[in-house]
């Protein structure tokens, strides 16, 4: 059986992701060293760092240095129960090492937050609402009713992870779904049953757009105000992405001349937004606190996919959920 800890240095982490019995859970799949690792804790460990091979971590996974690595002679693989792995994961590739990340489990609860959303959005639910907050509006019957679901187009920028089960997700209902994705090719898409157009086409063509581009410099202010402006009428934008990727003062100019569009924003920049943001005053958008991704009960699941990925690897079999150095570069 393998040696393991938990090195992470957020101890209320730990114990919120392997929590409900998953701590016990890893404790029966390898020899789990008895207290968490952390940057402060490290040198005390001195006497297990060098008989581990592997460590189970979440949010607050500490940037080991290359000292610390070499104490750690026979590490071979890090499990890392959380999205995404940016923050640390480039000397641990670089040093050799078999890294997994949770994402996939992340990507779970996004994915049924979007499909909510875009269901609502098709039904016309979030403008729909504004119109009964007003009596006479609601009395005399004058509120808004979308189109439906039924045939309608749904456009994903982004079939990443998160894009990827959207549209899965999708898959159960009559509609057109378009994705956007430059490093997509037509296979993937064909098994999503996605039709790959350009950005501009995708706005110009669906009711609902929903973001999930990674968070690069390459998607930095890629959806502007030209974009926005050819959405078609009543149309819904949904960002779960991050907020980085919208140019948001033309978002908003957009918006303020569009009463029919509406915004659902799950994330913003800077997140939340500034007291003086338009976001707050402005009737089409509705802000929620980056909530889409995992949160209380759904965390554990993280932990559950980095578990069973520990339990492949001690068997030899093929990872799921493996992070290489080339995917780093597209990776949020």
């Amino acid at each position: 059986m393998k040696r393991a800890a938990f090195l992470c240095d957020s101890l209320d982490n730990v114990e919120r992701v392997y929590g409900q019995g998953r701590a016990e859970a890893v404790a029966g799949i390898v020899e789990l060293y008895p207290q968490i690792i952390t940057s402060e804790n490290f040198a005390k460990h001195a006497a297990v760092l060098p008989e581990l091979d592997a460590v189970f971590s979440t949010w607050g996974m500490p940037l080991l240095a290359a000292e610390q690595l070499a104490q750690m002679a026979e590490l071979k693989a890090v499990f890392y129960a959380a999205g995404s792995v940016k923050g640390f994961a480039a000397p641990l590739l670089q040093h050799g090492l078999v890294l997994c990340s949770g994402w996939g489990a992340n990507a779970v609860p996004v994915a049924e937050f979007t499909l909510a959303q875009v269901l609502l959005s098709c039904k016309g639910y979030f403008r729909n609402t504004r119109d009964c907050n007003v009596p006479e509006t609601r009395r005399d019957n004058q509120v808004f009713r979308g189109p439906g679901v039924f045939g309608e187009v749904v456009g994903l920028v982004g079939l990443g992870m998160v894009g990827r089960a959207v549209a899965e997700l999708l898959r159960a209902f009559e509609l057109q779904v378009l994705a956007y994705d430059p490093y997509a090719d037509k296979d993937t898409a064909t098994a999503l049953g996605v039709e790959l157009v350009e950005l501009s086409e995708l706005f110009a063509r669906s009711l609902v757009v929903s973001n999930h581009l990674p968070n690069i410099p390459a998607t930095e202010g890629l959806l502007d105000g030209a974009l926005f402006g050819t959405m078609r009428p009543d149309a819904t934008f949904i960002n779960t992405g991050r907020g980085a990727q919208v140019v948001e003062r033309e978002l908003i100019n957009i918006l303020r001349r569009r009463p029919d569009m509406t915004a659902l924003l799950d994330v913003t920049l800077p997140e939340p937004p500034e007291p003086e943001s338009a976001f707050y005053a402005l009737p089409n958008v509705q802000l929620s606190s980056h909530i889409a991704g995992s949160m209380n009960d759904e965390l554990v699941r993280m932990a559950d996919h980095m578990i069973e990925e520990c339990a492949r690897w001690q068997r030899g079999e093929a990872l799921r959920y493996q992070v290489t150095e080339a995917m780093l570069q597209t990776m949020a």
